[in-house]
Order: structure tokens, then sequence, then C-alpha cells
């Protein structure tokens, strides 16, 4: 066996040669042919312009564990890999670079910019892909798509058009989403909505024809006025009974408008009076639709006014305004407005205005021509697949999110006004328009300028991946998919149109679950973005931790409900800290070995030692490993990685390295070849099983180190010599045994309490007697059983167990486990009078403590006014002090007698 380990971990050169090792042998591909049962995911495609975000660690670290599970359970797995597109963010990239050059995408024309944008992508597309195997993702490379390439295009273009030819897709003209900055409709999931302050003006409308006041409208937005076409009030409004029916006058542009009633005014909100411009409201072009209203529309696809659908009268006084960027326009029509008198009042306001989810610029509701699909169908089918338990979400209180998202559905735009995408594949010749996957023949057709919404295209991902529309070998094999890893904020973007369109156009669900986790926030919670300078780079974790820790501090961080989780510095040191202990222990192990070559573990889950050979906590950690196999299985199936890992962590440190290792020195240094061997075979037989169940949530150390443990691997197995293809260990029961787990719990309170009171009284370093009253029988026998680990843990020269004990020893400190009492002489350890002496003046101090926080805690002024954590906080410290004061009580106590 190879006893050369080097003394401190270097994650950077392990991860590198054992990625490098995985791919070129590809490990990471499905077998062909095979006979085992298939488990696919399918990556959530990154952008193609991204970069490896804490998100994107986090999302791929649980797709990664998954699929190694599963390949070591024994299923022919598939982790399929691809990269989106990215419609907006790719052409708004290349559109800054070509900025610095001096130019416009306009410059360039069409295809010139296409061009470009391929060329982009040749050149920095594979960012993301690089970076994805820094962090050990298990993906099959050699079946790697983009949206954008030859066969997804063409899935694209079939899907379109089967949906043309089925009744569901069609052209329309109504108000969309429009992005003034990025020059694009976007659907109404891509808007934010914030709340921000703002004002409200109040505008005379004066009658048509009379001298009275007129009507007061209220709104959030003034220079839309330009467009009004009606105002409208509430028919219970009794305020403006006599009025419904008249004319009033828009004011500056002397158009004549009609007073209309409609119940969906809200009489509270304002004069109760509005005005209505059904080219610039979506709730006022329903209103429109309702009475027949003409729409006006006053603005470019830039955001500034434009007067082309004006009477050349209603033009004369607002002339100057046309050009005008939209703000400044408000601002130069509320002056003209107070100078005409029309300006009644100005309010503070707050209200919740929608922004473009990519730049964030202010949305503008615009009337224009779109694509949409039907989706009412299609909804009902993707419910149905949920409500009938097809599709399950993980955690299931998503559930009602999706089903309540998808009853509420509107049809789907899905064309965008740019250049980089899927072409919309519809041509026109006058009249004529023509729809096909091929472009029509003869002359003059003109194909529609835009392109489809991103997720028109990654809707298909589960199967247009596979090869969709062709019937392939990887479509039959791998669809339908086995799990959907995400985050809950794109539920709506993608994973219900995942659905709709895996139901209609294969007729069977993409995927049998869902399994949604929370988002990465800092330590304190934030949201993690640029602006806040919060941002944590996964690369730069890697760099100083290396991948293992990372992935285990994410994993270990997740809960059962995919709450949101908080990653902080000291979960990512804990997980650095937890890497060395593991590289440590085997270390020891290791540079323990002194037997022949042919010494190993057996890697078939075998035991190689003689039941009888076994001690008490030999027989105990074999039972507690048992135990942990059970648990991280049932864990992993439930979707409950975070557990698992926690369950690991604390076997490994807290039971493996903490007690077993430290125990099995009493072997590994005895002169004792039998019992030093057995103590190797039970320790090595218990990390290497170990190493297989942390495998998928650690890969690059658990490798490196059943590299380093399995030298028989290639005599006795013929796979190849990996840990990714050893078999997921099974349990057995026969090795499961509560009573042994009983009894050394029992002694493992015993030691820990014995070396808590040395530690005390400062005498942690000194050997001490120990006197133990165990009134029952058996637990006299497993204190004596376990009398070697007493003496070696807790350091004590003489053990005295007796039933029970008339006269406690002088000038000693005692402690309780269960019913049983020790006693620990300390009469020539310490100067039991100075030791009194400090004891007191310590008791002294946590008195005044206790005094303090009562009296501050009594102080009701305190307890309104303090933020509840400052309460809780104090509160704890007041719990810890009165358990110190009866400690030190009594140990003064013990002292005394």
């Amino acid at each position: 066996m190879n006893q050369e380990i080097p003394k401190i971990y270097d994650p950077k050169e392990i991860e590198q040669k054992w990625y490098k090792f995985w791919e070129e042998n590809n490990l990471f591909s499905p077998e062909d042919n095979s006979s085992k049962k298939p488990f696919t995911i399918v990556i959530p495609p990154p952008n193609v312009t991204g970069n490896l975000h804490m998100g994107h660690a986090l999302d791929n670290s649980i797709q990664d564990v998954l699929i190694r599970y599963k390949k070591m359970q024994g299923f022919n797995t598939l982790w399929l890999p691809g990269t989106d597109h990215a419609g907006i963010a790719t052409q708004n990239v290349v559109a800054k670079a070509l900025k610095k050059e001096g130019k416009t995408k306009e410059d360039l024309g069409r295809e010139e910019f296409i061009k470009r944008v391929w060329a982009w992508k040749e050149e920095y597309g594979s960012n993301i892909t690089r970076q994805l195997r820094r962090l050990g993702s298990a993906l099959d490379w050699t079946r790697e798509r983009f949206t954008m390439d030859e066969g997804l295009s063409k899935a694209v273009t079939h899907e379109f058009v089967t949906l043309y030819n089925e009744g569901l897709v069609y052209r329309g003209k109504r108000l969309v989403n429009w992005c003034p900055k990025c020059g694009t409709a976007i659907s109404d999931i891509e808007v934010e909505h914030e709340t921000k302050k703002g004002k409200l003006w109040y505008i005379k409308y004066p009658v048509a024809g009379s001298q009275g006041p007129g009507v007061i409208v209220a709104t959030t937005r003034p220079e839309t006025m330009l467009g009004d076409t009606a105002v409208a009030v509430n028919p219970k409004d009794k305020r403006y009974k006599k009025l419904i029916g008249k004319m009033l006058i828009l004011p500056l542009v002397n158009r004549r408008i009609p007073i209309i009633k409609d119940e969906f005014v809200d009489p509270e909100f304002g004069t109760g009076a509005v005005k209505v411009t059904p080219a610039h409201d979506p709730n006022d072009f329903e209103m429109g639709d309702r009475h027949g209203l003409p729409r006006i529309n006053i603005l470019t696809t830039k955001a500034t006014l434009t007067f082309n659908e004006f009477a050349e009268e209603e033009k004369k006084e607002i002339k100057g305004l046309e050009g005008l960027d939209r703000y400044k326009a408000r601002e130069r029509l509320v002056q003209m407005l107070e100078e005409k008198g029309f300006l009644d009042k100005i309010e503070d306001y707050e209200n919740a205005v929608g922004e473009c989810y990519r730049c964030k610029s202010v949305i503008e509701p615009y009337l224009s021509d779109q694509w949409y699909v039907k989706i009412k169908d299609l909804a009902r089918e993707a419910i149905k697949a949920v409500e009938e338990g097809e599709i399950k979400y993980v955690p299931d209180r998503w559930t009602k999110v999706y089903i309540n998202w998808m009853v509420n559905l509107k049809d789907w735009c899905i064309s965008r006004q740019l250049w980089w995408g899927h072409r919309v594949p519809v041509w026109y010749r006058g009249e004529e328009t023509y729809v096909g996957e091929e472009p029509p023949k003869g002359d003059g057709w003109e194909q529609d300028p835009d392109v489809f919404d991103t997720w028109f295209s990654s809707c298909l991902w589960p199967f247009s991946t596979l090869g969709w529309p062709e019937q392939t070998k990887d479509l039959k094999t791998f669809y339908p998919t086995d799990v959907l890893v995400t985050g809950y904020d794109i539920i709506t973007f993608w994973v219900s149109r995942m659905i709709m369109m895996g139901v209609h156009f294969m007729k069977k669900e993409p995927f049998h679950t869902v399994f949604i986790h929370g988002l990465v926030r800092d330590a304190s919670g934030k949201k993690m973005s640029k602006s806040f300078g919060n941002v944590i780079d996964p690369l730069e974790i890697i760099d100083k931790i290396g991948a293992d820790a990372l992935r285990f501090a994410l994993i270990s961080l997740i809960t059962g409900q995919g709450q949101d989780i908080k990653l902080t510095q000291d979960k990512m040191t804990e997980a650095r800290n937890f890497t060395n202990k593991i590289w440590n222990v085997t270390r020891f192990i290791l540079m323990s070995l002194d037997v022949a070559e042919g010494f190993g573990p057996s890697l078939n889950g075998d035991l190689k030692v003689a039941a009888t050979s076994l001690e008490l906590v030999d027989k105990w950690i074999i039972s507690r490993y048992q135990n942990l196999i059970k648990e991280v299985t049932a864990l992993n199936e439930s979707y409950d990685l975070g557990e698992a890992a926690r369950k690991i962590y604390d076997f490994l440190w807290g039971e493996y390295c903490d007690w077993y290792v430290e125990i099995s020195k009493i072997d590994l240094y005895s002169e004792d070849a039998k019992r030093k061997e057995k103590a190797l075979k039970v320790l090595l037989y218990v990390l290497e099983g170990t190493l297989r169940l942390l495998h998928p949530i650690m890969p690059f150390i658990s490798e490196e180190i059943w590299q380093r443990i399995a030298i028989n691997e290639s005599k006795t197995n013929k796979r190849m010599k990996t840990i990714m293809l050893q078999e997921w260990p099974k349990v057995d029961k026969n090795l499961i045994d509560p009573k042994v787990e009983a009894e050394m719990g029992l002694l493992k309170e015993l030691i820990a309490k014995v070396r808590n009171i040395k530690a005390e009284m400062g005498v942690q370093t000194k050997d001490i007697e120990l006197m133990i009253v165990a009134p029952k029988k058996n637990e006299q026998e497993t204190i004596a059983k376990g009398e070697a680990y007493i003496r070696s843990l807790a350091k004590t020269t003489k053990i005295e167990i007796v039933a029970s004990l008339k006269k406690k020893p002088e000038q000693s400190a005692t402690g309780v486990v269960s019913d049983i009492q020790f006693f620990v002489p300390l009469k020539g350890l310490i100067d039991i009078g100075k030791e009194v002496e400090r004891l007191k003046k310590e008791e002294q101090n946590v008195s005044q403590g206790l005094e303090r926080l009562k009296k501050l805690l009594s102080n009701e002024s305190f307890v309104a006014k303090a933020p509840p954590e400052a309460v809780a906080k104090q509160k704890v410290q007041l719990k810890e002090l009165e358990e110190k004061k009866q400690l030190l009580a009594a140990r003064i106590n013990d002292l005394g007698s």
C-alpha cells in the first residue's frame, strides 16, 4: 500500500488530476445498449454570457450529488449539459463591445451583427462550461447542446409551425410590456415590480361648452394624458351621475372625449374620476375594448413622444414636446399645465413600477403586433399532470404556487424585437402569409424580422436536447427525464412551460420530480447583488478552499423545506476544516500500516475480520456505520441532501475520528500484531464505505483517498479503478446492534463528563484516579468492558467500580451519568484552598452578571424597544449564567467536603 501521503491536502492539484481522469475515461457518459435502468437530468442551461455564480454552484452541486449517487446505485446515468443563447443578454453584451469601437449594430446590419455574436460565442461562450468542470460536475460533455445549434433550431421551428397549424399560435395587436432600452417586448414574468416614491398629479378636464369646474382626474403618468380617449367613473359614484355621457375637453390637445361609466373604476382612488388611455395602460386597454374607444399611441419604441396619430389641430399647443424623452416630456408638460391653469395640485405617492428584469429600465405598456401562444388548453393539461401526481414538487409547498400560476395564465407573447435568436418562420408577400419549416419558393417574400422569446426554445430542453423531433435512440432511452433541479425563481419562467410542451408534444411529462431549492444569500440574509457589494465568487472560494469544501458547505445548508440559505464565512471554514480532517485521519491510518502488501479493505462491502476478534468499540463503529448507510440512503431518496451531508459530517468527525480512531490507538500502539491488524481492518472498512457515501458530495477528496486505500481493486474487480463506479453501500442489518450502541453511548458520556471536570479543575493534562458507583450489574459490566477506553481517553491511572458507596471521597469532584455517579479525587493534584477561593470569586462575578441581566430584562422599555433577537440573546445568556452558577456552587461544595 502506498503510504506516501502529503502532509497538507492540496485541492487544486488533486481536483485537476481527477476531473481530467474522469473526463478522459468517459466516466460521465452513459453506457451504450445498457440493460440498466436509465436516470436522466438535464441541466438548467446557464446563459452563454454568464459566469458561475453561487446559485449555479448550489444548483449544479445538487444535480451532481444525484447523478453520482444514482450511478453508484447501478443506474445508467446521463446528466446532459448545455447553454442558452440568452437573446437580450447576449445581444446587449455584443452591442456594448461594438460601442467601444464607435459602432452600433445598425452600422453593421443584421447579418453581419449576427456573425459578430457567433464569433463572440466561440471566443467567450465556453467560460461557464469550464467553470462547471472546476466545480466537479459529472456532465456528459460529449452530448453538450446550445439552444441555437442546428438541431435545436430545427426543433424550435418545428414547434412553432406545429402549434400554428394546430391553431394554438396567432398574431395580434395588443398591449405588451415594452423595454425601451432593450428595444423589445418582454413577457409579464420578465417584469419586476418595485414600490417607488413618486407623485400623483391632479389635472382639470373642462366640460365641453360649459363654464363649470369640469372634472379633476389624478394620474401617476401625466405625459400619457395626451393619448386619453375618455374619462371613466364608477356608475355607483353619485358625484358624477349627472356628468356621465357628457364630453370633456382634453387640456392642451383640445380633443373632445366622453365621460363613461365602468365598474372597474375605484371611487377611492384620487377623485374617483380616471383618465382612460387604451394604448398605454393594460386596464385602460380592456376598458377601451368594452366601450369601443379609439387607441392613440403617443410613444416611439425608444419611449420618446410622437404625435403621428394626432389630428393637426391637436398638435398646435404641444408641438415642442414631440421627440422628447418620456420623463423630460413629463416635466415640460406639467409646467405647461400649470401655466395654463389646468394643474390642480400634486401629492406624494408610492406605487409599484414595472421594470425590465434584464436592464432595470421602466417598462412602458405599448401597443404592437406580436405573436402569441394560446395557453388555456396547454395549461389545463400541465395542471392535470401535477394534480394527478405524475409530477411531484419537492418540497410539496411549491405545488400550490405552480397551480395558482397556471390557473391565471394569460396568452404567452413569444415574439421579441431582437436580431439574436431563433427567427420567426413566417414570410410575407403583399397580402400573402407563409408559415413553414423551410423558406417559401419564389421572389418577393420577406421574413418576419422578429425572433422568439428565449423561453420558447428552452421549454423544449428536456426532449429537443435528446434529438426531437427526430425519434432518436437517446430520446427513446432517456425521455422522460427523472428530476429537474432548479431555484423557485424560475418555476413560472421555465418549469411550467417545459411541462406544457412536454405533455403536448411528447404526450408524457418531461420529469417525475421537480426539486426546488432556495436562493443563496449572504450571512445577513440579503440577496447577493453587485449593488450591495456582497457577491461571493464561487471560483475564488474554490481557489481558497477547494471545490469539495464549497460543495459541502452549500449542500449541508440545504433544508428539507427548501428555504433560502445563508452562506457564511464560518460555514466555509467548517467545510475546509472537514476536508482537512478527512485527509489527516487517512494520513494517520496509512502511516500506521506496516503489514504485508496484500493487506487492504474489502471493496465489496464485506468486513474481513473474524467477529470473535471484535471488541465493543469495533462493534459500535460498525453498527453506527451501518446505520449511517441506512439513514443517508433514505435521506437521498427523499431529496433531503442537506441532512444527509450533516449525518456524514457528524459520523466522520464526531464518532469515527473523535472516538473510534482515538480508542483504536490502544491497539495500533500495542505489540500484539493481530490486535493491530484488526484495528486497521475496521478503520479501513469503515473509512472506505464512508468515502463511498461521501463521494457524491465531495467527489475529489473521496476519489483521491479511495485510490490510496483501494490497493486490491485491479485484482478483485473488473470495473475501472475509480470510486465513481463502486457500488453504493448496502445495509447489513446483522451488523446493527442497538445494545452495543447503548453500551458505548454510556461510556462516551462518562468519559466526556470526566474530561469536562478535569478541564474545569485545571487538571486535564494530569493522570487521575476515578471511582465509579454503578448500582446495576449490566452497567458495571459495560464499564468493565470499556475500562481501557476510559484509561486512555480520560487519562486515569486507577479505576474503581462499586455498586454503592457509604461516604463520598474527600475533596473530590463529582459527576452523574444516568444513575451512575463518579468521583475524581483532587487532593494532591491542586491547591484546594486556592481553587475554592478562585471558584468563589468566579461565582461572585457570575452573580453580578446575573443581577445586571435580570435588571435589564425586567426593564419594560428595553424589552419593548430592543430588537427581538437582542432580547432573545440576553435571555440565552441569563440561562447560561444560571447554569454556570449552579455548577460553580456544586464544585465549591465538592471541594469543601
